[in-house]
């Protein structure tokens, strides 16, 4: 009896053993294969994908060092980089224009996220997209996720919005000048010149759209900025700030609880909803943010991303 057990155990063993890379990919074909693409597209597709160890050991290695918000404004939003956002939103204000009337998001928030997420386009990424996703599969953490990605992946070469040599993007799979994932690609990419692609890499007009396509369709309203930064009473209850939805409360209810303006002034006297977050606490920079700036969290989770996008476009704005 004690020996059928260890054979079960053995055999267990066996069968979880993570299988080669090679015959992942195998697997990956015959899956895909069952979804409809054809044999041609995929062999062709595969023929140069390769395990990108580099891939695998960033995921792993993600930086968990806590950067104050002064820190990461000073680095995200130096003041280069606001002179070339208010130099590039006037070089192509003509094709900024159409876009914002079309979708009604300002201008000066799809710059912001342009240069926030590419540097304006110059830094895209160099990993072939298919072998890091198939990497990053094939690593099993996050199997879920990235055989996601990849099967969007396949549909946007299979759709001719890009050609495989030039399929490029960061070591996770975002791609282009706005860096989507390919999901988001899939939902959100605009061809708005109507040449038959959706070119978020080379195509500003295509670039912009889809930016401002993203925020439109997860919320945006071009009647509302993004928030303010505000004072707070040295007896404040900092457990009612909270990026949750169910901790926002109308502006007067904030007055009321002793927010100030950061000049020190009132708030305004709008009818408008608000919420209060500390991403450092009560030592550092406060904000009522209103839903535009929860529309931003949906592009990226971290509150440090929203507010550094948010304070890029406040100094677009104000021209410096």
């Amino acid at each position: 009896m004690k020996c059928l057990c260890f054979l079960a155990i053995v055999f267990s063993s066996s069968a979880l053993a993570k299988v080669s890379f090679n015959d992942y990919v195998h697997n990956l074909k015959e899956e895909a294969l069952a979804k409809g693409y054809s044999q041609a597209f995929l062999e062709n597709t595969f023929a140069s994908v390769k395990l990108r160890k580099k891939v695998v050991k960033a995921d792993k290695n993600q930086p968990e060092t806590k950067m104050t918000l002064d820190k990461y404004l000073a680095t995200r939003v130096p003041d280069w980089k606001v002179s070339k956002a208010v130099k590039l939103l006037e070089e192509n204000r003509q094709i900024l224009e159409q876009v914002e009337e079309t979708y009604g998001v300002q201008k000066r928030f799809i710059v912001a996220l342009w240069g926030n997420e590419s540097n304006f386009g110059s830094i895209q990424g160099k990993h072939p997209v298919i072998s890091s996703l198939v990497s990053l599969a094939y690593d099993g953490r996050r199997e879920k996720l990235f055989k996601k990605q990849l099967f969007a992946a396949l549909d946007i070469l299979q759709q001719g919005h890009i050609e495989q040599d030039k399929f490029l993007g960061s070591w996770a799979g975002a791609m282009g000048q706005s860096q989507f994932m390919p999901t988001s690609f899939l939902n959100y990419a605009v061809d708005f010149d109507g040449d038959g692609k959706k070119d978020i890499w080379n195509n500003k007009a295509d670039v912009f759209a889809s930016i401002a396509n993203f925020l439109k369709s997860e919320g945006w309203s071009d009647q509302l900025t993004w928030g303010r930064q505000v004072k707070i009473p040295t007896d404040f209850n900092l457990k009612l700030a909270s990026i949750k939805r169910n901790a926002i409360r109308p502006i007067d209810d904030w007055h009321q609880l002793g927010i100030t303006r950061y000049s020190g002034e009132a708030l305004p006297k709008v009818d408008l909803n608000a919420s209060l977050i500390a991403p450092d606490g009560a030592k550092g920079r406060i904000y009522l943010v209103y839903e535009n700036f929860h529309t931003l969290m949906k592009w990226n989770r971290s509150s440090y991303f929203g507010v550094s996008v948010s304070y890029l476009s406040d100094r677009i704005k104000k021209g410096s």
